[in-house]
C-alpha cells in the first residue's frame, strides 16, 4: 500500500495547529489542577488537566481529535478521571484505550475495589472508542451499558487497562464492547454498550 508521506506529515502540522489554537482559547475552563506523567516510550514528561471543553469548540473538531486531545493533554480530562484516577491512554478511530491503577480510595466494605471503577472505566472506553469515529459537529451520549465482572479487583492488582472497541457506528446508533484487563492479560471485566448518536 502506498503512503503519501507529504500527506501525513501536512496533517500532522493541521493537527497541531488545532491544538495550539485550543490550548489558547478560552473556551476550555480553567482546570484546578494538573497530573503529572511520563511517556515510557519517549522519556518525556507532559502534563494533563482536568476540566470540561465547551459545546462550540467541540463543534470544530472530529470525535478522533477530541479524543486524541484527552490523550496528548491538549484537552483537559474529565473532573471524574481526577476523583477516580484514571487517564486516557490511546486512542485511534473505533479504539480507546483507558488505565487506572487501583488503590485505597477505590475499596468497597470488603476491602476489593468497587465494581463502580470498572463501570465508569468501561462507559469512558467504551462510549470514547464511539467518539473516536464521529465527524465534527456529531456527539454521542450512553443510552445503556451492561458489565460483567468476572475476577476481583484490588490494590495488588497493579495497572488495568479498559480497552474500548467499536462494534457497529450507524447514523443514529453506536455500539462498543469494552475489556479490562491487568498487566498479564487475564480478562478482570467486560461489557458493551449503546450509544445514541446526534448532531450538536
Amino acid at each position: 500500500m502506498f503512503v503519501d508521506g507529504s500527506r501525513l506529515r501536512r496533517e500532522a502540522g493541521a493537527r497541531q495547529s488545532r491544538r495550539d489554537d485550543f490550548r489558547q482559547n478560552d473556551d476550555v475552563r480553567k482546570p484546578r489542577d494538573r497530573l503529572a506523567a511520563i511517556d515510557n516510550d519517549s522519556g518525556m514528561t507532559y502534563s494533563k488537566t482536568y476540566g470540561t471543553v465547551s459545546a462550540d469548540m467541540q463543534k470544530e473538531m472530529s470525535g478522533l481529535e477530541f479524543v486524541q486531545g484527552l490523550v496528548d493533554g491538549t484537552l483537559p480530562l474529565n473532573t471524574m478521571a481526577r476523583t477516580l484516577a484514571y487517564d486516557v491512554t490511546e486512542a485511534v478511530s473505533g479504539r480507546v484505550v483507558v488505565t487506572a491503577e487501583p488503590s485505597g480510595i477505590h475499596l468497597n466494605p470488603a476491602g476489593t475495589v468497587h465494581g463502580g471503577l470498572a463501570a465508569t472505566l468501561l462507559d469512558s472506553c467504551m462510549g470514547l472508542a464511539i467518539q473516536s469515529t464521529l465527524e465534527k459537529g456529531v456527539g454521542q451520549t450512553t443510552l445503556e451499558f451492561k458489565i460483567s465482572l468476572v475476577r476481583p479487583i484490588t490494590p495488588e492488582t497493579g495497572v488495568i487497562k479498559a480497552e474500548g472497541t467499536v462494534l457497529s457506528r450507524g447514523r443514529r446508533v453506536g455500539t462498543a464492547e469494552g475489556r479490562i484487563t491487568d498487566d498479564k492479560g487475564r480478562l478482570l471485566a467486560h461489557g458493551t454498550t449503546t450509544c445514541l448518536v446526534f448532531q450538536r
